[in-house]
């Protein structure tokens, strides 16, 4: 499926607001509802939307502790890549996990209820021996902006 303008538009207005209804989605985009509508069945039929939550505001439910965390691991083989990604992805704090260039291998981002909460996740991934060579944690004071979609329309325009 070749996505077109129309199409970016209706997938970035989505991503703001999930719960638009069909008609003022139409409106933004330019299209009449039933076209509209056609649109965004095709969009979720092809996976290029895959699904549809609701955005929490965490502070309204108690305190919490963001931990930017880099990962150097010990060997590079896709084995121990392999290894320490199973383990990583079964620790619920792990809110993002990237594989990156430079100098070091992946950047965590964990949320957890405190410091001690993230110190123990971090001694147990140690004492796993899941390859971990060194890591270094950037404790987060405050996060300024935060934007939960993506800027398609300048990414993809058409």
């Amino acid at each position: 499926m070749k996505l077109d303008r129309i199409d970016i538009k209706i997938l970035y207005e989505l991503q703001k607001n999930g719960r638009i209804t069909n008609v003022e989605l139409a409106e933004l985009v330019n299209l009449s509802p039933s076209p509209c509508l056609m649109r965004v069945k095709k969009l979720q039929a092809e996976g290029y939307i895959v699904g549809y939550s609701a955005q929490i505001n965490i502070a309204k439910l108690g305190q919490t502790l963001t931990v930017f965390t880099e990962v150097t691991l010990k060997n590079h083989r896709q084995i121990d890549f392999a290894r320490f990604l199973a383990a990583v992805e079964k620790i619920d704090s792990v809110v993002e996990c990237h594989l990156v260039s430079g100098g070091y291998d992946y950047l965590l981002k964990f949320v957890t209820g405190g410091i001690v909460e993230y110190q123990t996740i971090m001694e147990r991934l140690i004492d796993m021996d899941v390859g971990i060579d060194k890591y270094f944690s950037y404790v987060v004071l405050k996060s300024p902006i935060v934007k939960s979609h993506m800027p398609l329309t300048s990414l993809f325009p058409h």
